[in-house]
């Protein structure tokens, strides 16, 4: 599976889904068990390189400003929701998470920012497909702390400062 394909089955579950992350990730799981196990495996490889890669202090901020305060648990579980909104969103909040404000149609804290169903659809279909949990995917764990410099986060005012376009849009 290459990345491109990766995508499309992310799309296709959020539409499919109409953007309810659990709906989403019961849809996904549907269509992973379509495919072959060594196919879901890429699949869970690119998710999981993704995941690793929105692992930064930046990003945490911008889903503190969303989701009201943030933890780490939170944070993981916001990471995999990003990941579920679809490529341009995705690469547009890792590179500048303020820019979240013009990337997001809508944000509802109650149902949105959380994506933990969709973090384990890879590893059960994979189960359901082959009876086994999944094999180690060969690729470096996420840091143990989120990259960059978490100065200040927990300060509405920092927040606002740095995040000034999702504050305006979701915050004020």
């Amino acid at each position: 599976m290459d990345e491109t394909e990766f995508w499309e089955l992310v799309d296709a579950s959020r539409d499919a889904a109409e953007g309810d992350p659990e709906e989403q990730a019961d849809v996904l799981v549907e269509r992973l068990l379509r495919l072959d196990p060594d196919s879901v495996l890429d699949f869970s490889r690119h998710f999981e390189s993704r995941y690793n890669r929105a692992c930064t202090w930046e990003l945490w901020g911008a889903a503190a400003v969303l989701l009201d305060r943030v933890g780490d648990e939170a944070f993981d579980f916001f990471r995999c929701w990003l990941i579920g909104q679809g490529r341009d969103v995705f690469e547009g909040g890792v590179h500048e998470p303020d820019a979240l404000a013009d990337l997001l149609e809508d944000f509802d804290p109650e149902i949105d920012g959380d994506g933990e169903e969709l973090g384990y659809a890879a590893d059960e279909a994979y189960e359901q497909l082959t009876g086994t949990v999944a094999p180690d995917l060969g690729i470096p764990p996420a840091p143990a702390e989120p990259e960059g410099s978490s100065g200040g986060l927990q300060d509405d005012q920092v927040l606002a400062e740095r995040y000034p376009r999702l504050w305006e849009r979701f915050r004020a």
